[in-house]
């Protein structure tokens, strides 16, 4: 039997990753499935890594969205609202239940701000 919150994550995933799929001409789609959805900003030769962007994961008591560049640069998130900063879990994770347009807008300026911040950095 489908739990509520299957219906109310599946939307909240769709909500995030639009969010996200905007940046997808610059950045490299890493995974794209119906629970996971991630974008890599590229190849650091100095690293030797890639560069992680963001994602939205449905877990199993909320959905993920994931932004990086706030942990690489944590003054992106001066002056984020209370609502915004009660949703973050660890450095660079925003945890969400159901669809939230304030916060998700709010959180798609954040985005914004963050993809400027390494296409600085990382010239995308």
């Amino acid at each position: 039997m489908k739990n509520k919150n299957d219906n109310d994550f599946a939307s909240t995933f769709i909500s995030l990753k639009n969010i996200l799929k905007k940046y997808e001409k610059h950045l490299t789609v890493i995974s794209d499935k119906p629970k996971n959805y991630n974008l890599n900003a590229g190849y650091d030769e100095k690293r030797r890594a890639d560069i992680y962007f963001g994602g939205v994961v449905i877990n199993k008591n909320y959905v993920s969205f994931h932004l990086m560049p706030v942990y690489v640069n944590p003054k992106l998130l001066e002056g984020i609202s209370p609502g915004l900063r009660k949703r973050m879990q660890g450095k660079s994770c925003f945890n969400f239940k159901k669809v939230d347009k304030e916060l998700f807008k709010e959180l798609s300026n954040l985005t914004k701000q963050g993809f400027e911040f390494y296409k600085i950095n990382w010239m995308l």
